[in-house]
């Protein structure tokens, strides 16, 4: 089965399935000398996993991850890092009713039509659960491009359903702001704007109840990106980037910048106007830069390079299709039945997504930063 491996000079490799004993990472491409361990891991692998609020699917999985190789005295070697996490709360038995059925809205029926057998189990490679290897290769990311030249990256909850939150500064927002309440308490939906958030809240308890399920938006911001990563034709910026997130499970939308809205702006509303970099009221990610745009509608990239503005991104998020309500389907052999799924599923999917997007978008940047140090003299 190929198209496991993703990137070049920062370049991650996964294996396992939903139902299988575990999932597994190799990482190649991580400079000697970054302090890494399992606690590290951790954190966000526990923003990801399931069962840690009631908006989520109680499946209890602990994903506590095993460092196999790379790492020495809580330090990366500069060889390939290998991490494993194991399966350990799967239920099988809730999938026996379907082994021969087409669930809506999941692969099953093109992994028939691929490979003309699959595990039906769950979903397989197309699982979430696989998205635990990358959220683990994701922290190893962050590590880097802080380390190198300061960069962060930072999701949250941008829409649920009709409910958009209010976000003026995307750039601003703090991983505090998104992980806690004002009060300190868990922001189970991971969305900035409180208001919205509770009223989100509300909406996901609803259709849970109703056994059914919501979509919505991540915004995911990246700050202290330097100008110039990035490639000028096929190796883009904001195409790695988007490959990066339409590989996630139930993407079925990125946009960047000013996005759809360009469509109706003039190409002298929609550019943004080169400044100085000083005094200007958007400042760049990259201090040490000279030049700035006064407005950031091109979202951090000009050319499909990093121009030292924030990089701001969107993914669509579709609602989750496993529902435990009936809905008609056909056999494998087209013969017309229904479903029901059963088993433990998120009525809405973007408080995990949140960790899962920054995780590949935080990949992307490690892997162009390191391209970008191979060919630069200066």
């Amino acid at each position: 089965m190929p198209g496991n491996t993703f990137g070049q000079f920062f370049r991650i490799t996964t294996a396992g399935e939903s139902h299988g004993p575990g999932n597994v990472v190799i990482v190649d491409g991580v400079p000697a000398g970054i302090p890494l361990n399992v606690a590290d891991l951790k954190v966000d692998l526990d923003r990801r996993r399931p069962g840690q609020s009631p908006l989520v699917t109680q499946r209890q999985e602990p994903d506590d991850p095993e460092i196999l190789s790379g790492v020495f005295e809580d330090r990366t070697t500069g060889t390939s890092i290998a991490i494993l996490i194991r399966n350990t709360d799967q239920r099988s038995g809730d999938y026996s009713d379907i082994r021969d059925k087409y669930r809506p809205g999941h692969a099953d029926y093109t992994f028939d039509a691929r490979y003309g057998f699959r595990d039906y189990r769950g979903g397989g490679r197309s699982s979430a659960r696989e998205t635990t290897s990358r959220v683990a290769a994701g922290v190893i990311a962050k590590k880097l491009i802080a380390d190198q030249f300061g960069g962060q990256v930072v999701a949250y909850v941008k829409q649920v359903g009709s409910i958009v939150a209010s976000v003026p500064f995307p750039e601003k927002v703090t991983l505090q702001q998104v992980e806690f309440l004002a009060d300190g308490s868990p922001n189970f939906v991971r969305c900035p704007d409180y208001q919205a958030a509770e009223k989100m809240v509300q909406l996901i308890d609803e259709v849970r109840r109703d056994t059914d399920s919501i979509g919505g938006v991540s915004e995911i911001v990246a700050t202290g990106v330097p100008a110039g990563l990035g490639e000028p034709v096929f190796d883009k910026l904001k195409a790695d980037l988007a490959k990066a997130l339409f590989s996630l499970p139930a993407v079925l939308g990125v946009e960047y910048g000013i996005g759809f809205g360009c469509a109706e702006m003039r190409g002298s509303q929609n550019n943004d106007i080169f400044v100085g970099g000083s005094g200007e009221e958007i400042t760049a990610s990259d201090e040490r830069s000279l030049i700035r745009t006064s407005s950031n509608r091109h979202g951090g990239m000009l050319g499909g390079i990093s121009s030292g503005m924030p990089i701001i991104l969107r993914a669509a998020i579709k609602p989750t299709s496993s529902l435990a309500r009936e809905q008609p389907t056909v056999t494998r052999d087209g013969l017309p039945t229904t479903i029901r799924t059963k088993g433990r599923h998120d009525p809405c999917l973007l408080p995990r997504f949140i960790p899962m997007a920054e995780a590949m978008v935080a990949i992307v940047l490690a892997d162009h930063w390191l391209r970008w140090k191979a060919i630069r003299t200066a």
